[in-house]
């Protein structure tokens, strides 16, 4: 642990020195050496947002024109990708620039309420656990990511960016908090996985209120909130660099909207999608990036201020419909993991660009790296690519990328570990349990987005070559796999333990 400390203090020190020489030999380029002339970065990060909810991206009954202005001034992209089908791993990958497997956040993590419990000696658990009833133990997931990651705001700050974290956090209880990671700021963040209440002062029986929250006006909706503080952080922060995480905690769970939002909706036609508080949930965000935009153009700020729009994982089933994609967060399908993205990067990137490059979660570090001018770690594998050439063409310069990578090494339900790649238009899923303790899934995305033809019997020699693809990928990034439980027993029922339960209190897991 002290060599990597030492790795990562030594990082931000030599990046301090390259950024300085690098901007004083730049003054008057398109970065410039005056505060007034660098990018600011607005990373905008829905929970558990569907790819097909919003308006763009086809949904008929959301309302999203502040979305949809976002995709129409800058480019969309219809391939993107959350880098796990839930949330924490997610997180980690976008902080990082690094796959999940690699930083042994493989899970949702476990908030204190729901039994996270902090060892003593705070390091990380690292064995295997499982029910007898399960054929498999499983890799124990972090709970917190490790102080010795490198995120976007540490790489940031030695180039004079102030970084500011709104929302969601989960990764990590006190000690890995936002302002542990270089931000500045820390408003709303904690090891909560979902928030107490949607209204303030976002509090509930078992789970408490949000510690880095006060509440301030009582019934105070929380999106609300968190753009009330976004506006007045830009606004603070308006003549020096700057990086605003804005992690909304909508639209998970609980879905709680305003009364006059869910009434509006009520009645409206169906398109498959039909809970309107969900739809008013999925306004309010919008209406949220529409104050956000709105304050970047009051401050003419905009042209300066590169903004990217996405979500953690897929649309959660029975609250959103996420048709034509199949299934939905948690499953390996594509409801799961595939998800809106747009980046708006004013006289660059062309109005109304749309992408079908696959693009995923580790990419925005290595993107923000570049277009701040500073570098990346240099010991460490940093597994995303930058769009940044992408972006400039209007996404007519490919990224040059192999593959892409997923491992959720857990149980979620009626879902079992399992790993994944799409190599261009093919995708593989390898399942650990299944027929034969073990299974496979292939699809052509391009000619069955709903993943309903399966050829793996029909084509194996693909599938040999995508899992020997795979594998040697599960190997260089030292992923944990489940392995095979001495003590199953098939007679023995499930139990709810570990399911995310406190004091008789049910929450969807994160």
């Amino acid at each position: 642990m002290g060599g990597k400390d030492f790795a990562r203090r030594d990082f931000l020190k030599l990046a301090g020195l390259a950024v300085a020489g690098l901007w004083a030999g730049q003054a008057g380029s398109a970065f410039g050496a005056s505060a007034r002339d660098r990018l600011n970065f607005i990373l905008i990060l829905i929970d558990d947002m569907g790819w097909m909810d919003a308006g763009c991206y086809g949904s008929k009954f959301y309302q999203t024109p502040n979305i949809d202005r976002l995709a129409a001034e800058g480019m969309r992209f219809t391939d993107g990708y959350a880098a796990c089908a839930v949330c924490s791993p997610t997180r980690a990958a976008i902080m990082t620039g690094r796959y999940p497997a690699r930083l042994g956040v493989t899970d949702w993590i476990r908030s204190r309420f729901q039994g996270g419990k902090i060892p003593p000696d705070k390091k990380n658990p690292s064995g295997y656990v499982g029910d007898k009833n399960k054929k498999l133990l499983c890799p124990e997931n972090a709970l917190w990511m490790e102080l010795a990651e490198i995120t976007i705001a540490e790489a940031l700050k030695p180039a004079g960016y102030t970084c500011c974290h709104i929302g969601k956090w989960h990764l990590g209880a006190d000690d890995w908090y936002p302002d542990k990671q270089g931000f500045d700021f820390n408003i709303g963040g904690c090891d909560f996985g979902q928030p107490p209440s949607y209204f303030d002062p976002y509090f509930r029986e078992g789970q408490g209120q949000i510690p880095t929250l006060p509440g301030r006006r009582e019934g105070e909706y929380l999106t609300d909130r968190e753009a009330d503080e976004a506006v007045g952080f830009i606004r603070r922060h308006k003549d020096e660099p700057f990086f605003l995480y804005m992690a909304h905690y909508a639209v998970h769970t609980p879905i709680q909207a305003k009364e006059k939002l869910i009434e509006k909706y009520r009645g409206r036609p169906l398109f498959g999608q039909k809970n309107p508080a969900y739809a008013a949930m999925v306004e309010s965000v919008d209406d949220a990036v529409g104050k956000i935009m709105a304050e970047l153009d009051e401050l003419n700020l905009s042209e300066r201020t590169v903004i990217i729009f996405t979500s953690d994982n897929g649309g959660l089933l029975n609250v959103t419909n996420n048709a034509p994609l199949r299934a939905g967060k948690g499953y390996p399908y594509e409801g799961g993991i595939r998800e809106p993205v747009i980046i708006r990067w004013p006289k660059i990137v062309k109005a109304g660009a749309v992408s079908h490059e696959p693009v995923t979660s580790v990419d925005y570090f290595p993107t923000i790296c570049q277009l701040a001018g500073v570098p990346l770690p240099r010991d460490r594998v940093i597994d995303g690519v930058s769009l940044v050439e992408h972006l400039k063409s209007n996404a007519a310069k490919p990224l040059g990328r192999d593959a892409i990578y997923w491992h959720f090494p857990h149980y979620r339900g009626d879902v079992v570990p399992y790993s994944i790649i799409r190599a261009g238009d093919w995708k593989l899923i390898k399942r650990y349990e299944g027929p034969a303790d073990g299974g496979f899934e292939l699809f052509n995305l391009k000619d069955d987005l709903s993943e309903q033809n399966e050829l793996s019997e029909k084509m194996p020699e693909k599938v040999r070559r995508l899992d020997a693809k795979l594998t040697d990928w599960l190997k260089t990034t030292n992923a944990k796999l489940p392995i095979p439980n001495p003590q199953y027993n098939a007679s023995v029922k499930p139990s709810d333990k570990g399911r995310g339960q406190a004091k008789g209190v049910s929450y969807e897991s994160a």
